[in-house]
């Protein structure tokens, strides 16, 4: 039937979704995302108790209400799936932005390399060169003609003159050598110092590129959370609607009032939620941020072992490894901690999580603001093995997941990532520098 011949006067809840889905769109907007499929007004035109009550008095208003309730129920689920598809390929976007930026930050820092040491080169060349001018400087401070017409005479003499131009002869040659090899040096350490330039640039490129899709996969994982909790929230209330309208007997208040009974509760506890939440947020990182739980291992640094087990992968170049769909870098910018399955991750020092969702090869992602431009990131969380999310505050140690093999993974383990700004670095010599041994 005709959803707008069946729209009924939203309630409350109804409006809240409205708000809800506006703001999702008005997320997307703001970081210049597009919104796939975005969740239809109509959706929110939930029937309130007392229409159904007034409704099955009427066996084809019932029915008709029957109807409606089914299709509600699909589209919540439907808001769910496709909120959740949209998470994932924002956080792939996020993945991919990332991985490009950290091979031109590499590339860039090879070629800067490659320039200082032919600039070096071209040094030592110049000061060589200096000094081979100065001894034929010193070799040719006589006048040889005239020693030569003197000493015509003289065959000794000759000879000895003779020898002095030859070497004179064979200064001159090396000190031109020398000086083109420090011309091309220069040249060289010119052209790789413009690339270096150019790299940096792109460089930069790649890094805005990376706060953005960031932004955007944050939004994207709490619409996805949003739908998900909605949907929660409402099909309680939407399941006991169809039941009281499919019970054949006459139990009216007592079906409403069950039906309200639950939804209290649901609300009371998503009240609790976000209370808790707020709280988290306003505590002060001065209090969050000592030594902290089961992580351990930080010497009074503030840093915890962020999981247990023997070293499987280091930072580096590796062979590429496909899993799930995916397929890796063949350069690791992580650490990995082979930890058995479902085994305890740990939050490495305290912060805010600024990512907790799927992200594509990387799996069930959790990534943490430390402050100071320092972030840690934890990959291959298993299934319903995320602890935290977005926003929250956690201590050092503070168990945040639970090891699987999510995403590019062929095996349970923590994939340990450390940023340095936007750059990933190498977490062994980063940690120990705090106290904390991965190994």
């Amino acid at each position: 039937m005709s959803r707008d011949a069946e729209r009924r006067a939203p309630g409350r809840a109804g409006s809240r979704l409205r708000a809800v889905a506006a703001a999702i769109v008005l997320m997307f907007a703001a970081t210049g995302g597009v919104v796939a499929d975005p969740v239809p007004a109509s959706a929110a035109d939930y029937p309130t108790w007392q229409e159904l009550q007034k409704a099955k008095a009427d066996t084809r208003a019932a029915a008709r209400a029957v109807d409606q309730i089914i299709a509600l129920i699909a589209q919540l689920e439907e808001n769910v799936a496709v909120a959740r598809a949209e998470a994932e390929r924002r956080t792939e976007e996020l993945l991919v932005a990332q991985q490009e930026y950290d091979d031109a930050a590499r590339r860039a820092e090879e070629i800067q390399s490659q320039a200082d040491a032919a600039a070096a080169e071209a040094e030592a060349a110049e000061r060589s060169a200096g000094q081979v001018a100065a001894q034929l400087y010193r070799t040719g401070s006589t006048d040889l003609g005239v020693n030569m017409l003197i000493d015509a005479g003289d065959a000794r003499r000759t000879d000895e003159l003779l020898a002095r131009l030859g070497s004179m002869e064979k200064l001159v040659e090396r000190t031109g050598d020398i000086y083109a090899q420090a011309k091309e040096a220069g040249n060289t350490a010119q052209s790789l110092a413009d690339q270096a330039e150019v790299a940096r640039a792109e460089r930069e490129k790649l890094r805005i590129a990376a706060e953005k899709a960031l932004v955007a996969a944050q939004a994207a994982q709490a619409a996805a959370e949003t739908a998900l909790a909605e949907s929660e929230s409402k099909k309680i209330e939407l399941d006991q609607q169809l039941k009281f309208l499919r019970d054949t007997e006459a139990k009216t208040t007592a079906a409403y009032e069950e039906g309200e009974r639950k939804r209290k509760e649901e609300e009371e506890r998503r009240r609790k939620a976000e209370e808790e939440r707020r709280k988290r947020e306003a505590a002060p990182a001065a209090s969050a941020g000592g030594g902290g739980g089961g992580g351990g291992g930080g010497g009074g640094s503030g840093w915890s072992k962020p999981a247990y087990g023997y070293i499987s992968g280091v930072y580096g170049p590796r062979q590429v490894i496909c899993s799930g769909g995916y397929c890796t870098n063949p350069f690791h910018y992580a650490t990995d901690i082979a930890t058995g399955c479902s085994a305890p991750i740990y939050a490495a020092t305290s912060g805010r999580v600024v990512f907790s969702g799927y992200s594509g090869s990387y799996g069930n992602f959790i990534k943490i603001d430390h402050g100071g431009g320092i972030s840690t990131g934890y990959a291959h969380i298993r299934p319903g093995g995320l602890f935290v999310g977005y926003g929250q505050w956690v201590s050092s140690g503070q168990v945040i997941a639970s090891s699987g093999t999510t995403g590019a993974s062929t095996g349970c383990h923590l994939h340990f990532e450390v940023y340095s700004g936007w750059s990933r670095i190498d977490p062994q010599p980063f940690m120990a520098a705090r106290g904390v041994y991965l190994g």
